[in-house]
């Protein structure tokens, strides 16, 4: 490892070094990222290895691939973007565009070796299918919705979509996050940890034995029902022998389809005519495909990650429990398997990863000896709720008895607007692709917001747009508000890149974009703002908001997909979790969302007082933490049926 100088012209990549006890050494997260680089062999970054004290670069020689540009660089030196974010970070040259967060990062380096190496087959599949491996995180279902009226189709459409993310991002926090955290965890303390497999490592041995599905799996398994059959006939011969049956180890079909995918070489087979018997055989009694890969046949991005994890945690277990690897055969068989490719064991090479040739002869069972208490599969939130009887009137009802009822104040300044007429057009979202009418809607949401945030800003503030999609609220406060800072937090790559896109036209030099999930941004602010939050999302942007003593003005939206998560529950306030269950305040969050124009005026008028009495859960929950917090209505009521905003200030 040569150390080097940075040039202007290439973009950053930020990892953390940790230093315990004097020892040096790559957490996993950094681990990965230099894996992901030398197996794609993208030398377009240069790598700034984030240090604490001085002369540790010699200590992890060998770690790191030689044939990339590195340097160090102290904590305190980091760029402000980067500062604010947990590694690992890339950031552009120019210094306003910051990605930040292992899946974004990574999924951002494949990109780029795509660009430079467009023939690299191997590489462009990492992403899968329709390139969305990875793609959503954790709880980040951060989407900013502008709510207008939505016809049956569009909603349901927009239901589909989040809970489509949900599911997605349940994966993708099992190997971003869980997996990694856990084997740090045991490494750590691994004879402390010996008595139990952590939650997340059998997790995914479990998923490991699932049934694989893939777009084309029709064609697949009629393949591998033939080559059953054919097998069948030789077994039933007189002159077969018993080593002629398949190997479970490596499926064939399988097996033949996944390394095909990986191959550049590769050339579509001749077609070949399915048998009449196979063609006739329904799609539900065609034999089910096994895993050859962490997601299924194909090698992905995903097992990029969990190769450097589970190589460690394997290390570990046969110097201390060897018998413990008997309780996972699939992952045994998978860690096995992805040494098969010549690109894998180069990067593990040149990243300084003695890959273990473990024998897969050791009598394996095919589930754990030992099961684990209950609760060691959970994988965090369940996205069906509990189902709905009634309407809300006895909700309503057992609130009021108690005192309580949705309460809103006044609008300090209802007739305050953004003077559209002399602003350039680039900060007009009458610019975007949109319709006139929603156009208008738009502005007259962006005006009640920006208000909001010019009674509480003051120069030098930095000011925070949550889920900022394609930056309509951020781009407006970067101009109105030249003495601020302002940041866009968006983990749509296409929307942030619009949105600097804008910026770049108005030449704005106040305004810093940060691709991540909220949970990847730890930096300081002064006043945090989101439009349209959808569900959760509200809840992410005000915690945020709490922990850095920020004000905030929050737009919330999408209420019926608020639930119970790994660090949210509801309800969140005490005299509201004293007088309601969960199951009623979700009944309260179902009819708050019924406040669209075409509804009758008595059912919006409930959906309302609905949506007034989630939101004033969630101010009560603030003033706790040491706030004055107002929920108010915008104006005109018309410009959204999400019309509700929460505006807040420390006061201690």
């Amino acid at each position: 490892m040569k150390q080097t100088e940075p040039q202007k012209d290439r973009e950053s990549l930020y990892l953390e070094v940790s230093t315990v006890n004097g020892d040096v050494s790559l957490p996993l997260h950094s681990s990965i990222v230099l894996f992901l680089l030398s197996y794609t062999e993208c030398s377009s970054f240069h790598v700034c290895l984030v240090i604490d004290q001085a002369d540790v670069l010699p200590s992890l020689s060998g770690l790191v691939p030689g044939g990339l540009a590195v340097s160090d660089v102290r904590r305190e030196e980091l760029p402000g973007l980067v500062r604010m974010c947990r590694l690992p970070a890339a950031l552009e040259p120019d210094a306003c565009f910051c990605r930040a967060g292992l899946a974004v990062v990574l999924r951002h380096i494949i990109q780029r070796a795509c660009q430079l190496m467009p023939g690299r087959r191997d590489v462009a599949s990492l992403l899968g299918f329709k390139n969305t491996c990875l793609k959503a995180c954790a709880e980040s279902l951060g989407l900013s919705v502008g709510t207008g009226v939505m016809s049956q189709d569009t909603y349901f459409s927009h239901v589909c979509q989040i809970l489509e993310t949900f599911m997605v991002s349940q994966w993708t926090r099992l190997c971003e996050l869980d997996i990694p955290s856990a084997v740090e965890e045991h490494l750590r303390n691994p004879e402390d940890q010996m008595c139990r497999l952590p939650a997340a490592i059998l997790n995914l041995e479990k998923r490991l034995g699932e049934p694989v599905k893939v777009h084309n799996d029709d064609k697949i398994r009629r393949q591998k029902l033939q080559q059953q059959k054919k097998s069948d006939s030789q077994l039933k011969g007189p002159s077969s022998e018993m080593e002629s049956h398949p190997n479970e180890t490596h499926p064939g079909v399988e097996l033949s389809a996944a390394l095909a995918k990986l191959s550049a070489d590769a050339v579509p087979s001749p077609a070949t005519r399915e048998r009449s018997d196979i063609r006739k055989v329904k799609t539900t009694d065609l034999p089910e495909l096994e895993h050859v890969f962490a997601e299924g046949l194909y090698f992905t991005l995903t097992d990029v990650v969990l190769l450097p994890c589970v190589h460690q945690y394997l290390i570990s277990l046969q110097k201390h429990t060897p018998s413990t690897l008997s309780h996972l055969p699939l992952l045994l068989r998978w860690y096995q398997r992805v040494q098969e490719l010549p690109s894998v064991l180069r990067a593990a090479k040149d990243c300084g990863m003695a890959l273990l040739s473990l024998s897969m002869a050791d009598p394996c069972p095919l589930q754990p000896e030992n099961p684990q208490p209950s609760g060691a599969e959970q994988e965090g939130p369940k996205v069906k709720q509990e189902p709905f009887i009634g309407g809300p009137r006895p909700t309503l009802t057992k609130l009021q008895e108690n005192g309580i009822d949705a309460v809103y104040s006044a609008h300090p300044c209802p007739t305050w607007t953004v003077d559209w007429e002399s602003l350039p057009a680039a900060v007009n979202p009458t610019e975007g692709k949109m319709s006139d009418t929603r156009a208008v809607r738009k502005q007259q949401q962006l005006n009640n917001l920006v208000a909001m945030v010019t009674e509480l800003a003051r120069p030098g503030h930095t000011v925070v747009d949550f889920c900022s999609g394609g930056g309509h609220v951020g781009i407006v406060l970067a101009y109105t508000l030249p003495k601020c800072q302002v940041i866009l937090i968006e983990n749509k790559e296409e929307s942030l890149v619009r949105a600097r896109d804008r910026s770049a036209q108005l030449g704005l030099t106040n305004i810093g974009f940060v691709q991540a999930n909220l949970d990847y941004f730890t930096g300081n602010f002064n006043i945090g703002v989101a439009l349209h939050a959808c569900g959760v999302a509200t809840d992410m942007v005000l915690d945020r908001c709490l922990q850095a003593r920020a004000g905030f003005v929050i737009s919330p939206c999408c209420y019926g997909f608020i639930q119970n998560t790994l660090k949210f529950n509801f309800p969140k306030s005490a005299r509201f979790t004293e007088t309601l269950s969960y199951k009623e305040h979700m009944v309260l969050c179902r009819f708050a969302d019924q406040t669209a124009v075409s509804l009758p005026p008595e059912r919006r008028l409930i959906g309302k007082r609905c949506m007034g009495l989630v939101d004033l859960d969630r101010s009560w929950a603030a003033e706790t933490h040491g706030y004055s917090v107002r929920v108010m209505t915008m104006v005109p009521e018309g410009c959204s049926p999400k019309n509700n905003m929460l505006v807040g200030i420390p006061t201690r």
